[in-house]
């Protein structure tokens, strides 16, 4: 599902993962840290697609949401057992949003 975001700008975490072989519980913890972050102040939405690569989508109102956001004690530790379980390797980029537009039917 695409994100209703507002008017930019905005911020966007873009994350960028391989995983490990087998689910060893990523599916679970996944949806719980989108539930988890759709509470945090500032959360405006998520995206997510996964193939070979997997690229996760949060947009944020600012800066400090994100930052209140990967200092959050269940986030820090989903991150703890990403690394040690879940992921061969990942990137995180965070971008400033200047503008979007859309098509839907």
């Amino acid at each position: 599902m695409i994100a209703k975001t507002p008017k930019p700008p905005y911020y966007a975490v873009i994350f960028s993962s391989t995983r490990t072989i087998g689910d060893n519980g990523y599916s679970e913890m996944a949806d719980k840290m989108v539930e988890l972050a759709s509470q945090q102040d500032g959360f405006l939405g998520v995206e997510s697609a996964r193939n070979e690569i997997g690229i996760t989508v949060s947009y944020w109102k600012d800066l400090n949401s994100i930052r209140q956001w990967k200092e959050n004690t269940e986030h820090s530790i989903a991150r703890k057992s990403g690394r040690k379980e879940w992921y061969k390797s990942f990137k995180t980029r965070i971008a400033i949003v200047e503008q979007d537009y859309e098509f839907a039917r």
